[in-house]
């Protein structure tokens, strides 16, 4: 393929001419052919004396087409020879936009989903992420005197986005029971996916005497793995544990349900 302009010079070895030792002269020009060679610098090239190769920078320095010795040479010193290795390519500092991920050696799949992690794999975020929030309301009273359990009108849909993740369901209701009956009654509570009972959460009151007002807090949390993307529903029902007792749900306009639905990922 042709280059745009002045060709680098990569890899060009040469060795220079034979140099004879000068007693008491550490400094010696470097030609190849008769002609001065600069080399890129000490560490770009091979140099031995004596036999032995010498350390550059340490053992020898380098000035445009000059050598300087650590030390004066004498008579009697050979400089076995001197290869210049050639220059270095720089390629300098990438334009913007200009390398792929094509050109990493990182492993793993790389997408919109994935990053690249410390140890160069591409990998998806840790679990623990939110991913979606849904929320349901509802201030419609519900009344009851039943042993069953009836819905209590809160409800909330969510289509989880992976089948791995889960739903973190928090649930909130302001009760009013009314009870006449000075036993110990039990107020139920029930948490269901679609048709699947998740949660049961219960309350216990007693009426000293007569008919006796009370006021209750129905809070489930319940941390769910529906393993499904469909579109998903929960819901609370209610019910009592006997005769005497009759329990209200949004029974006035302050007494707001909600439910609210957190998708997080797996």
């Amino acid at each position: 393929m042709s280059y745009i302009g002045t060709a680098p010079t990569i890899g060009n070895f040469q060795v220079c001419d034979a140099i004879s030792v000068v007693n008491g002269q550490a400094s010696y020009t470097m030609q190849v052919s008769g002609v001065n060679a600069t080399p890129q610098s000490a560490n770009h090239m091979r140099v031995r004396l004596n036999g032995i190769l010498q350390a550059p920078n340490s053992s020898f320095t380098v000035s445009g087409s000059t050598i300087t010795f650590a030390s004066n040479l004498v008579t009697g010193d050979v400089i076995d020879f001197i290869q210049i290795l050639g220059d270095v390519l720089d390629l300098g500092v990438p334009s913007d936009n200009t390398v792929s991920l094509a050109k990493l050696t990182a492993t793993g799949t790389k997408d919109a989903t994935t990053f690249l992690r410390g140890d160069n794999t591409f990998a998806e975020a840790g679990g623990g992420k939110v991913l979606q929030i849904v929320m349901g309301t509802t201030s419609t009273a519900v009344g009851t005197d039943s042993t069953s359990y009836i819905d209590t009108g809160l409800t909330a849909s969510i289509t989880p986005s992976s089948s791995s993740n889960k739903v973190l369901v928090l649930v909130s209701q302001i009760a009013t029971i009314i009870q006449s009956s000075s036993s110990t009654k039990d107020t139920f509570f029930n948490l269901v996916r679609g048709s699947t009972q998740l949660f049961q959460n219960f309350s216990q009151t007693i009426s000293p005497t007569g008919t006796t007002r009370f006021h209750i807090t129905n809070s489930m949390n319940y941390l769910d793995t529906p393993s499904t993307t469909s579109a998903t529903t929960y819901k609370t029902q209610v019910k009592v544990s006997g005769t005497g007792q009759d329990i209200y749900l949004q029974k006035d306009s302050i007494s707001q349900s909600q439910i609210i639905l957190i998708e997080v990922a797996g």
